[in-house]
């Protein structure tokens, strides 16, 4: 071989692969914080991301995980930490997002339930303008869906129990849009409303006190967490129930219609990559759900006595027997 076409190889080996950091000596150090019980349900979808992106933990990243089961306040000890740093991004994991709101040294990176120009860590969804950025499942589109959803399946519905975390951003507009929904499809419906992880039974008890014939849950990180007992509740006192994500249908609900949250996880990693490529939060628009799954769990309608059509269930993306 000629000593040029030495050099020619040599040359076309050193051209980086795009999207690998493997050209780059340097590791980032992303902070992961969580109000969920560990592990954390939606980690291993932002890790499947960061390897998509030829970000390899332990070679290019390091994650390190803090966890605060169901108290959002427990995590800000973990921000005041004088040895916490440097990180170059911290993640914050659902409901975590309340305590990063005065965050301002780091790039905060977060997916949300609730509206994230109302809770005040963004100007708007297309410019965020600040140092937040990230995705948000709230779509008052889906708040409807569901209202029909559960007409088509409960053709004879009249009245439904809407249970609703008052302390979650962007409950107000979605309470709207299932009453618009409700009021197009002649439904009445009884509203049972809570505020925070420990008035749930409270919201419960108004459910039980409506008389109503199902049950909508609207979602948010307070009724995930609960999502076991309020599915149980339904079958326990026989009512349908809607909820916005698969999660609560594995813990035993009747039927879900939202966004896949693990999906979401998997895409926030080519945001977490953008970052710490030197993009900025402030640049980056605020993702929402555009792609969205049936879930229905047979056991439940079992449980409820309930007969699910075939038509039905040929929609459904996940049919859990």
């Amino acid at each position: 071989m000629k000593r040029r076409d030495v050099l020619a190889l040599l040359a076309c080996a050193a051209i980086p692969v795009p999207g690998l950091r493997a050209q780059s000596a340097r590791t980032y150090r992303i902070l992961w914080l969580s109000t969920e019980s560990q592990p954390d349900p939606f980690i291993d979808g932002f890790r499947e991301g960061l390897r998509s992106q030829g970000l390899i933990e332990g070679q290019h990243v390091v994650l390190e995980l803090r966890y605060a089961p169901g108290n959002p306040a427990g995590l800000q000890p973990v921000l005041a930490e004088p040895a916490r740093g440097p990180f170059d991004l911290l993640v914050s994991s659902g409901p975590a997002i309340r305590s990063t709101r005065l965050t301002k040294d780091l790039t905060v990176l977060f997916a949300i339930s609730g509206d994230p120009v109302e809770l005040g860590i963004a100007k708007s969804l297309a410019r965020p303008g600040g140092n937040f950025t990230g995705a948000t499942f709230l779509s008052l589109d889906l708040a409807a869906k569901r209202v029909e959803l559960f007409k088509e399946l409960l053709p004879d519905l009249r009245k439904l129990a809407v249970l609703s975390n008052t302390d979650h951003p962007g409950e107000g507009s979605e309470w709207r849009a299932t009453q618009a929904a409700a009021g197009a499809l002649g439904l009445e419906l009884a509203y049972a409303p809570f505020a925070g992880g420990g008035e749930v039974d409270r919201g419960l008890a108004a459910v039980r006190a409506a008389n109503a014939d199902a049950m909508l849950v609207f979602p948010d990180g307070v009724t995930l967490a609960h999502r076991a007992k309020i599915a149980g509740f339904a079958i326990t006192h026989k009512l349908a129930s809607m909820f916005g994500w698969s999660e609560y249908c594995d813990a035993g609900g009747l039927m879900c219609y939202g966004a896949n949250q693990r999906d979401t996880y998997v895409r926030l990693a080519g945001y977490a990559a953008r970052l710490l490529r030197g993009e900025k939060a402030a640049d980056l628009p605020i993702e929402q759900p555009t792609r969205f799954e049936l879930a229905v769990n047979l056991n439940s309608a079992k449980a409820l006595g309930l007969a699910l059509s075939p038509t039905f269930l040929a929609r459904a993306d996940k049919v859990i027997e």
